[in-house]
């Protein structure tokens, strides 16, 4: 229940389209439903103005698609993210509707047309090919919130020519997602080259030295550059929900 479908229901009951009954049966599910194993929280959207997303690593298929039976009798898009091929494929048999994007490794069943919401472009840049599992969640994720999304692939700073290459396209954005491994240093370049808000995701692609991510992060948390927030090792979701959030303000 979000708060477009909501300002419907009240908008109905007002002009007598329905009963105050049909409207309390609407509203029957907030602030959640219990399925025992899982509790789907559908007031979100109304308290976060961001809608549950189902984490599927961990998950049984049986659990994922009794989620997903749930969030849709209650209306929702469905986005799953962090799917091994098993899952997605015992999913699609059951959702023909769902589409499964394997790099990203997220699973959607849109019901919905989903209105944008953000006021201007998030752009997501890579620093390598080894990154793209990271930034498809990223942007993924970030269509889902309803965003304008564009992505600038392997552009790491081994090569600098090839991110300046896209100078035009970093001023346009309002929102930049910075995906990269390694030692991390891309999210410094691209904040100093513009006056938007940088969200740096580090991943944990990289050498025995680079410690899972470990090196990529604390390289993005002790950046000079201003502008530059950092969110989890391979959270990808994560940072399109701030780059998500800040795009509507």
């Amino acid at each position: 229940m979000d708060k477009r479908r909501l300002t419907k229901l009240l908008k109905q009951v007002k002009q007598g389209q329905i009963s105050i009954e049909q409207a309390l049966e609407g509203l029957s599910h907030l602030p959640f439903l219990d399925m025992d194993f899982a509790k789907l929280d559908f007031h979100r959207p109304l308290r976060q103005g961001l809608p549950e997303v189902v984490f599927g690593q961990g998950k049984e298929v049986y659990e994922l698609e009794q989620i997903i039976r749930g969030m849709r009798k209650a209306g929702m898009n469905v986005l799953v993210t962090r799917l091994d091929s098993l899952q997605a494929k015992a999913l699609v048999k059951k959702f023909k509707s769902a589409k499964y994007n394997p790099r990203a490794r997220t699973l959607k069943i849109i019901t919905h047309k989903i209105p944008i919401q953000g006021k201007g472009l998030i752009l997501v840049i890579s620093a390598g090919t080894s990154d793209l599992s990271v930034a498809e969640e990223a942007k993924e994720t970030a269509e889902f919130l309803g965003n304008k999304v564009e992505r600038i692939y392997d552009v790491g700073v081994a090569g600098l020519h090839r991110l300046l290459a896209f100078r035009e396209k970093l001023t346009q954005a309002r929102v930049i997602i910075v995906v990269a491994g390694m030692e991390g240093a891309l999210p410094s370049v691209v904040a100093g080259l513009v006056d938007k808000p940088v969200i740096g995701v580090p991943t944990s692609i990289g050498y025995g030295a680079s410690f899972g991510g470990i090196s990529s992060l604390l390289g993005m948390l002790n950046t000079c550059a201003n502008g530059v927030a950092v969110v989890n090792i391979d959270n990808g979701y994560g940072g399109a929900c701030v780059a998500s959030l800040i795009n509507r303000l």
